[in-house]
């Protein structure tokens, strides 16, 4: 009787869930074909409560569309004896492929640096980079994000996610042609005060199809065959564009 009693009032002393996401996504799955040119995804959601509004802070929304993560080696060129040369080069331990962070407000109001931290939202904190000797690692890592934004495969989209009466909300996330096949779980975390009061996770299938799929597959089963196949074509290629060449200089 004593235990029962014990864990009731440990079930009434837990904090009720007052707010938590109900998600829908236009499609949980992207299909790479050889004339994909990129896709855009909707995700909207509502959010459940177990009590009323809680007055104060408003209710701020923040998604986080990552693709597989990659270990890479970035590397600084320098220009020696007229010849550029590779010097310095700093190993990241693990860099997503594609990350996407759309926020209802900016970036500043909608997460705290701490909490930032504990659960790696922001592009930066979502690289590892492994412990260099080098005084100005942090560059390397930065030169990742710099490049990876121009082509679009880091963004960052403050204020996009429309959020109405505090209950539903939905933006896009635009995807670009080049993505990497794999799994990209999707994070939404709702905020107040900048803390995060709840979390949720999802993810989108990224698979080749077709053509793509059937190269893809040979190039990781049978290499060599996928290489002799790449030459062949190269060759006839070449050869083609020889005999078109002569042809136009006959006439």
């Amino acid at each position: 009787m004593m235990r029962l009693l014990l864990v009731l009032l440990t079930l009434f002393a837990l904090p009720l869930r007052a707010e938590e996401v109900v998600l829908g996504l236009s499609q949980d799955s992207v299909s790479i074909s050889t004339n994909f040119d990129g896709s855009e995804i909707l995700i909207y959601g509502a959010i459940k409560r177990e009590a009323p509004i809680p007055d104060g802070d408003p209710l701020q929304v923040i998604i986080a569309v990552a693709g597989p993560s990659q270990a890479l080696t970035v590397r600084r060129k320098e220009r020696k004896f007229g010849i550029w040369v590779n010097t310095d080069a700093v190993e990241v331990d693990a860099a997503p492929s594609f990350y996407a962070i759309a926020t209802s407000a900016p970036w500043d109001e909608v997460i705290s640096d701490t909490e930032d931290l504990r659960h790696r939202v922001s592009i930066p904190r979502a690289i590892r980079s492994v412990g260099s000797e080098i005084s100005n690692s942090q560059s390397f890592t930065d030169a990742v994000i710099r490049i990876r934004t121009k082509s679009e495969q880091y963004q960052l989209r403050e204020s996009t996610v429309r959020l109405r009466q505090d209950t539903l909300f939905d933006t896009a996330i635009a995807m670009p042609a080049n993505l990497t096949e794999g799994e990209y779980p999707t994070r939404i975390f709702l905020t107040r005060g900048g803390q995060v009061v709840s979390t949720f996770e999802t993810e989108i299938d990224v698979r080749k199809v077709g053509l793509e799929r059937w190269l893809y597959a040979l190039s990781r089963q049978q290499p060599l065959l996928y290489g002799l196949m790449s030459l062949a074509i190269a060759i006839a290629a070449g050869w083609a564009a020889s005999a078109a060449f002569r042809v136009l200089r006959s006439g």
